[in-house]
């Protein structure tokens, strides 16, 4: 469809926007839904359990009567909570999660926002998120949810440097930060050309570095629940928890997306004979995989100490991400120049 940001802002196009809005909105919500299906029952089955079966068929719509539940609970706000940041923190966990989604590109031809400077409006828009988490947790006058909130304040912000010095040797291949342009960088005809092969380092740093940003086992510390009984959202409930439980979830879309445009190349075929399947098949198989992958992990390990949590990242990632550029930049100087 192109983007839809190259269209003159009319009554129209406005509408158009809107419209196109809510089909991606949908679109995530029954990722949401599903993904939470599809995650207990992956653990299950690691675990010889069976998992969500009850509701519906096959377990189905286990997470729709969840999410009904927490819809139709009391909403409480503590008594001695700062009620604006309290009401606030919620929709500023979201928001920034949605809307990162507008850059990313399933095709060639489908995508919402084609922007010079995607990459970085991805990564700047998810940082809000550590605020929410931390105002959420200040806000709520608990001392679990305090702690939670300066765990992540602390975790998030010190892997969002290795995370952001990590791709950097995959804006200096491609020589941009429009991600269809990273994307168009990768084609070449076979997968090693895909960029998780010469960036194998910095690869393992984004992955390692995105795990923790998505505060999932075993970097799970701001929750946490036998340490701090669920952390900064401990005192919410009904729809506000929902919505914390959601922007977790569409950051697990947005990371899976923007990994495989990163470093799986995006909807390109892994060889050239394999081109008459079409390119949203191949994004669709990858991003499958990197959310398998996530799911996987916290079936797998346990939960760090948050002195081993601190220590990787300033001491290993950060760095393994510098030697990355700097072995980015001899390559492209001995073999690339001229």
């Amino acid at each position: 469809m192109g983007s839809l940001l190259e269209q003159p802002l009319t009554l129209g196009n406005a509408a158009v926007f809107l419209l196109w809005s809510a089909v991606l909105l949908i679109i995530v919500l029954g990722f949401v839904t599903y993904a939470i299906y599809f995650e207990r029952k992956v653990i299950g089955w690691m675990q010889l359990r069976i998992g969500p079966n009850r509701v519906g068929p096959l377990g189905l719509l286990q997470t729709v009567a969840d999410i009904s539940k927490l819809l139709m609970k009391e909403d409480t706000i503590p008594r001695k909570a700062d009620r604006t940041l309290f009401i606030l923190a919620p929709a500023l966990a979201y928001i920034p999660a949605f809307t990162v989604l507008a850059v990313i590109p399933y095709t060639q031809n489908l995508y919402f926002a084609d922007l010079n400077v995607g990459l970085l409006y991805f990564v700047a828009l998810s940082g809000i998120s550590t605020l929410a988490i931390v105002i959420g947790g200040w806000a709520s006058n608990n001392k679990y949810a305090l702690l939670g909130g300066m765990r992540s304040a602390a975790q998030m912000i010190s892997y969002e440097v290795p995370l952001v010095i990590s791709v950097t040797g995959v804006i200096m291949l491609s020589g941009s930060l429009n991600l269809r342009d990273i994307v168009a960088a990768q084609d070449g005809g076979w997968f090693w050309n895909w960029n998780f092969l010469p960036q194998l380092l910095g690869f393992g740093v984004f992955v390692v570095a995105a795990v923790s940003e998505l505060n999932r086992t075993p970097f799970d510390l701001p929750e946490a629940e036998s340490e701090l009984v669920a952390g900064y959202h401990v005192e919410y409930s009904g729809f506000r928890f929902a919505f914390f439980m959601l922007a977790e979830y569409v950051y697990v879309y947005a990371i899976a997306a923007l990994t495989t445009v990163l470093f799986l190349g995006g909807w390109h075929a892994p060889a050239p004979f394999l081109d008459f399947v079409p390119g949203i098949v191949w994004f669709m198989l990858k991003f499958a995989f990197i959310v398998f992958f996530l799911f996987w992990l916290r079936a797998t390990f346990p939960r760090v100490r948050i002195d081993q949590l601190m220590g990787l990242g300033w001491k290993v990632l950060l760095p393994l991400a510098l030697l990355n550029v700097f072995l980015t930049a001899v390559y492209m100087e001995l073999f690339t120049k001229g």
